[in-house]
């Protein structure tokens, strides 16, 4: 009866474990044309809400972040008790200079005006919006940087934390809105050295097109020039 129990756990165990194998995905799955990639378009018919106005410390412009109402359980109806759903109309966080959260749009809008301009018409998350209040003080030059998805990388129908992570810049009203990181790599880290107006971020690429991002891969070193007229990606080697 004893050796039976452990048989019957031992097999437990196992369908568990190949259970959570199969349900393990990669960051991402290449397509068979690496430069076919294209941004998927906002689809018109979902509902979507907003946070109200959020105007940035040193801007003329209010950002209206956009998202999904989002749903959550507590509770666990397995061990008696009852599941609970909380639901939830916050889309963003606000501490200045920065605004969190999983965003999928920003509407923009001059403090005097009544105009809304989307910030982009692709499908996005968009998990971070920083204003670089000291690099306008210093130049008077007013950007945002973003961290965020802007592509299904692993194809299982949703942008998030799970998906490859990319930096973009814009200018404080939304326009010129730029990607810096190179495609399917995925963004670490930036910071800003005010000093010689250049913003340096680093990301890692997967090397052996295996999927998943890991110490066999390569991190690369970026930055480039905030204050020119126009933003050209520039690599470096800290290692030499």
């Amino acid at each position: 009866m004893f050796s039976k129990n452990i048989f019957t756990l031992l097999l437990i165990g196992v369908a568990f474990v190949s259970c959570k194998n199969e349900e393990e995905t990669p960051k991402v799955i290449y397509p068979e044309e690496k430069d076919n990639v294209d941004f998927q378009k906002i689809d018109s018919t979902e509902i979507k809400i907003a946070d109200l106005p959020i105007l940035l410390k040193g801007t003329d412009y209010m950002l209206h972040p956009v998202g999904d109402v989002r749903v959550y359980s507590t509770g666990n109806s397995k061990y008696g008790s009852s599941k609970t759903k909380h639901v939830s109309y916050k889309v963003s966080n606000y501490s200045s200079p920065e605004i969190t959260g999983y965003m999928s749009n920003v509407m923009f809008q001059h403090k005097d005006s009544l105009d809304l301009k989307p910030l982009t018409e692709n499908k996005m998350q968009i998990q971070s919006i920083t204003f670089l209040d000291e690099f306008a003080l210093k130049t008077g030059k007013k950007l945002l940087v973003y961290s965020l998805v802007d592509k299904d990388t692993n194809r299982d129908g949703k942008y998030d934390s799970n998906d490859i992570k990319a930096l973009y810049v814009s200018n404080a009203d939304g326009t010129n809105f730029t990607k810096l990181t190179p495609e399917f790599q995925e963004l670490l880290d930036w910071n800003v050295v005010l000093e010689n107006n250049r913003l340096y971020f680093r990301s890692i690429e997967d090397i052996n097109k295996n999927g998943e991002f890991d110490s066999n891969d390569t991190i690369n070193y970026y930055y480039i020039d905030l204050n020119a007229p126009k933003w050209e990606l520039q690599s470096y080697s800290p290692l030499k």
